[in-house]
C-alpha cells in the first residue's frame, strides 16, 4: 500500500529516500554532507540527511541498518533502531557507529540507513492486581528453547 510523505529538503543536495526495488520495505536514507566524514573503529558520529519528515499520525519511521553496509564495513545507526514519530519536523539524522576495526569513510550521497514506516498503537496503559496466565508466563530470556 503506498501512502504519500511529504519531505521537505533543508539542503539544496538532499535526495528523497528512494526505494531499490519494487517490494522493498525500506527506503534508502542518503547523507548529506559538506566534505566526507571518517569513523573511526567503536566512534559513533551523527550525520546529517539533510531532509524532514511528515508522517501520517498513527505511523512511525523505524531506521534500520543497511544489510549490506553492516556487514561488509561495519557501520550501522548506534541506537539499532532509529524512530522518528509523527509528530517530529526536525531534521532526519543518523547516528552511524562503525562496529569494524577499520576506521570507514562517508561521503556525500551515500546510502546509510534504511526507513520503514509502519503504524502503531498507542497503548493505555493501567496498573492491574494480576495478568492472565500463558503458557509461558514469566520465562524470558532463552526460556522458549535453546535454538
Amino acid at each position: 500500500m503506498e501512502q504519500p510523505i511529504a519531505v521537505k529538503r533543508l539542503h539544496p543536495n538532499a535526495r528523497l529516500p528512494e526505494y531499490g526495488s519494487a517490494d522493498a520495505a525500506g527506503a534508502d536514507l542518503r547523507v548529506c554532507l559538506d566534505a566526507p566524514v571518517t569513523v573511526a573503529p567503536g566512534e559513533t558520529v551523527l550525520l546529517p540527511t539533510g531532509l524532514a519528515l511528515e508522517l501520517p499520525a498513527g505511523y512511525v519511521g523505524l531506521v534500520f541498518a543497511r544489510s549490506g553496509l553492516a556487514t561488509r564495513s561495519g557501520l550501522a545507526p548506534a541506537n539499532k533502531v532509529g524512530v522518528i514519530d509523527a509528530d517530529y519536523r526536525g531534521e532526519v539524522r543518523i547516528a552511524l557507529h562503525n562496529h569494524g576495526a577499520e576506521a570507514r569513510t562517508v561521503a556525500d550521497g551515500d546510502r546509510v540507513a534504511q526507513l520503514v514506516i509502519v503504524p502503531y498503537l498507542t497503548g493505555r496503559f493501567f496498573e492491574a492486581d494480576a495478568l492472565s496466565d500463558t503458557a509461558r508466563g514469566a520465562g524470558g530470556f532463552g526460556s522458549t528453547g535453546t535454538r
